[in-house]
């Protein structure tokens, strides 16, 4: 079976079904394997850039010739009999529409399997549909029953808590966005409240002042495609708003950052290590510390 992944969480889901894609895209980057893997696509946008700057140049590929584009001819070179892409955001990773089209186009006799993830319930039908594409159903009926049980073991040790915190995860700086998706419902299921978006609901721009009024008793930057080093550079995107140092969570000593890029912005298999770290940042008392590359208390990070 040669598979082709073109969003970091289905090939996540991949290798943790067993098989080893043939093509992915120029994001995939775990497990590290993926880093060999060839790429068949690439990205009108630097990931380097400033959150302002890549904002700008995500507007003016939307309105061009979008933000990715398929190598034709490696995708073509490959020869796949699944690829595997996404219908939740265009912005994020390449959208199926761009895949069929390339599909048709090359005369590929590919299946395409489209992941439209919003919530955990989607996350595990998903990795059931991948399964039965590439013929790993045990599998992928094994993995879901895992991640299942580690959800069901937060939730059960959040029932002890003696709060319920305000929290806010921003997945973009400049401007602010709240998160979406499936962040509401994760917050909900680790102890938390989550009164800026509704669950399921896409990730939007917010004014700033609706993050001051909201107030979070728990404050979570990470934005989406950054990890901490990138994060640092860019924090004083949010840190410099005025009012930031007023907030009950930058007061309390209760603001993060996250890596946004391998957790909170990556619907595979590792949502369920950050439903695990939003409810150890939530609630430190019940849960062992999250690793340093993945989380950081915001303090540390502006000494």
């Amino acid at each position: 079976m040669r598979v082709v992944t073109l969003l970091p969480s289905a090939t996540e889901i991949v290798y943790a079904l067993g098989v080893e894609p043939v093509g992915v895209s120029h994001e995939c980057d775990y497990p590290p394997a993926a880093r060999e893997v060839p790429s068949v696509n690439r990205s009108r946008v630097d990931p380097e850039a400033s959150s302002s700057e890549i904002n700008e140049q995500v507007a003016d590929a939307e309105s061009g010739d979008g933000v990715y584009a398929i190598d034709r001819e490696a995708l073509a070179s490959v020869d796949p009999d699944v690829i595997v892409t996404q219908g939740v955001c265009d912005v994020c990773a390449v959208d199926h529409v761009l895949v069929e089209d390339a599909v048709a186009q090359l005369d590929l006799d590919a299946d395409v399997a489209t992941l439209d993830v919003h919530s955990l319930a989607d996350l595990f039908e998903s990795i059931r549909r991948v399964g039965a594409a590439i013929d790993r159903e045990a599998a992928a009926t094994d993995l879901v029953a895992g991640l299942r049980e580690r959800v069901a073991a937060v939730e059960s040790t959040v029932e002890r808590a003696t709060d319920t915190p305000s929290v806010a995860v921003l997945d973009w700086l400049d401007p602010v966005m709240v998160a979406g998706h499936w962040v509401p419902e994760m917050v909900e299921k680790a102890g938390g409240t989550y009164g800026m978006e509704e669950a399921g609901a896409h990730s939007r721009p917010r004014e700033w002042e609706e993050v001051r009024a909201y107030d979070p008793d728990v404050l979570v930057a990470a934005p989406c495609g950054f990890d901490i080093e990138q994060t640092r550079e860019n924090l004083a995107d949010v840190t410099g708003r005025p009012g930031f140092d007023d907030l009950r969570a930058v007061r309390e000593g209760r603001a993060y950052v996250m890596d946004g890029h391998h957790y909170v912005n990556r619907s595979g298999p590792r949502l369920v290590d950050t439903l695990e770290y939003l409810a150890a940042v939530m609630h430190p008392d019940l849960f062992d510390a999250p690793p340093r590359d993945a989380v950081q208390e915001l303090p540390a990070l502006r000494a």
